[in-house]
């Protein structure tokens, strides 16, 4: 599957429009991790629990586009962006979401 941020594949052809593709996930922060952030805000310095956690759920959310675009019959997605909100104190949704295509 080939995923991009712009809106056309150099070299391909985009033969047919599928139309949105999304894919999503809601991480909570953890106990253990917020001790661990606690204590790094003291000291200065990036807070590599949560670096750690954001990453894994934009690559579940990448994942889960992927599965979306290949429902729908997709074997691209152009115009690939990421969303991030709060849905309660201490959790986030990652969204993942662009438009799938089908190249030649």
């Amino acid at each position: 599957m080939i995923i991009t941020t712009s809106e056309q594949v150099e070299g391909k052809k985009i033969v047919r429009t599928i139309g949105w593709v999304k894919g999503n996930t809601i991480r909570a922060r953890h106990l253990g991790r917020d001790i661990m952030a606690g204590f790094r805000a003291m000291v200065g310095g990036e807070v590599t629990e949560y670096t750690k956690m954001m990453a894994e759920a934009r690559e579940q959310a990448i994942q889960r586009m992927v599965e979306d675009a290949e429902k729908q019959g997709a074997n691209a997605v152009v115009g690939m962006r990421f969303t991030t909100s709060m849905i309660m104190s201490g959790a986030s949704e990652i969204l993942a979401y662009g438009t799938g295509v089908v190249l030649k």
